[in-house]
């Protein structure tokens, strides 16, 4: 989803928006703390956008009743937990932010091993 550009962009987050507000939240949300955050604007962190992403495209395979009865169970244990773990980890993509209050992260710098031509 991080290299759809565009409307393909807008789309799929608009979809993901869907499912995060209608479904997981709901459900998986749980309270808001200083140890457990959520950033409101979430939308805003490409970390959790890419890794809402993939929950979200891995509960759409494993909650399709046509599919394994056992998916849901596979779902929650395998994807569910590890992402909403990461996701709310006080030093993960939401750290820093508070309710309503969303504090944009500083991209780490980097340089690179190559020396530019003509330097």
């Amino acid at each position: 989803m991080l290299y759809l550009g565009g409307q393909d962009y807008e789309d799929a987050l608009f979809q993901l928006v869907e499912w995060t507000h209608h479904v997981l939240l709901p459900v998986y949300g749980r309270e808001v703390t200083s140890t457990a955050v959520w950033c409101s604007r979430w939308w805003e962190h490409p970390e959790a956008v890419a890794q809402l992403h993939g929950l979200w495209l891995a509960w759409a395979e494993l909650s399709n009743p046509a599919r394994d009865m056992t998916g849901p169970a596979a779902w929650h244990r395998d994807f569910l937990g590890p992402v909403m773990a990461t996701l709310r980890d006080p030093m993960g993509p939401f750290a820093g932010c508070k309710p309503g209050n969303h504090r944009p992260k500083e991209v780490p710098q980097v340089e690179s091993p190559f020396v530019a031509v003509g330097a």
